[in-house]
């Protein structure tokens, strides 16, 4: 019994099982194990989007590219999957950083933050609030500096701390739904 909890604590991967559903899953939706952006958005069924929420799936999608070849292999696709299925809250929050700094200049400023929530908010439809109102409430409450740009370390450390936040911040950028569509196997336009 001891050995069964000690694997369970520690098993924060995926299973094989799981993985084999995934890659067959994978494999369906995309036979040359390469996934470009458009089959992305097909999978997703995120075709017909607006300006905003599509720059947003290319984030996405550039994200997930980990080695930057303009494709997302498996390893890449199950890394995605894992981090948002299972991934620790630092792990999400650096994750969640990288997805918002879209210059890649190892900060967030208003403009990404709030275009960014946008484009969210065209996917998943209506919020409790504004994107305005989402993007002044963070650096009103994280910008410790105010020099209205967030490094890494102000937004994990000010997100970690208010409880409040955390919750949105994960709940507006929930991507397991879509990962629900993947595995369900249905196709659904927005």
């Amino acid at each position: 019994m001891f050995d069964t909890m000690g694997a369970s604590a520690s098993a924060d991967d995926i299973n094989a099982m799981e993985i084999h559903h995934w890659y067959t899953k994978f494999m369906k939706e995309c036979p040359s194990g390469q996934l470009c952006l458009h089959e992305f958005k097909h999978v997703l069924g995120l075709q017909g989007l607006t300006q905003d929420a599509n720059k947003y799936v290319e984030q996405v999608f550039h994200t997930f590219d980990m080695n930057k070849d303009g494709f997302i292999d498996f390893l890449e696709f199950i890394a995605a999957i894992n981090l948002v299925i299972r991934g620790k809250i630092d792990q999400k929050l650096k994750w969640y950083f990288k997805l918002y700094d879209a210059d890649g200049n190892g900060t967030i400023d208003k403009k990404e933050l709030l275009s960014i929530f946008m484009a969210i908010q065209a996917i998943n439809g209506n919020q409790s609030m504004t994107p305005e109102e989402f993007t002044n409430m963070v650096f009103q409450k994280i910008d410790v500096n105010n020099d209205g740009e967030l490094t890494l370390e102000e937004f994990i450390n000010g997100v970690e701390s208010d409880a409040s936040l955390l919750e949105l911040i994960s709940k507006s950028f929930d991507l397991s739904n879509v990962l629900k569509v993947i595995q369900s196997g249905r196709r659904h336009s927005i």
